[in-house]
């Protein structure tokens, strides 16, 4: 099931955009001409990820320099070692959708 997340013109390169839902918040980022949609939590620290850097592909957390692979979710820098969890995403009709099911 997809997730209307937001309108596409609301990202701006490699700024992140956390959009709460009711069971989760995500983290939205448009990098070039793609765009990523990961779960808006750090699993080192439990802290927004929408609120740290994002370079190329990955994304900082602010509290203590873990980054995520925001293709896969995965840690590419300590001191996380868990993944974080990330959502497909499509763009309909100038829509961010994600699927978080």
């Amino acid at each position: 099931m997809s997730t209307k997340l937001c309108a596409l013109d609301q990202l701006v390169d490699g700024e992140p955009l956390r959009v709460e839902l009711d069971e989760i918040d995500i983290a939205v980022i448009k990098v070039a001409d793609a765009i990523f949609a990961i779960e808006d939590v750090c699993s080192h620290a439990e802290v927004p990820l929408s609120d740290g850097a994002v370079s190329d592909c990955t994304i900082e957390c602010e509290l203590h320099g873990s980054r995520f692979d925001l293709r896969t979710g995965k840690p590419t820098g300590p001191p996380a070692t868990r993944p974080v969890p990330v959502f497909p995403t499509s763009v309909v009709d100038g829509h961010v959708f994600a699927d978080i099911s």
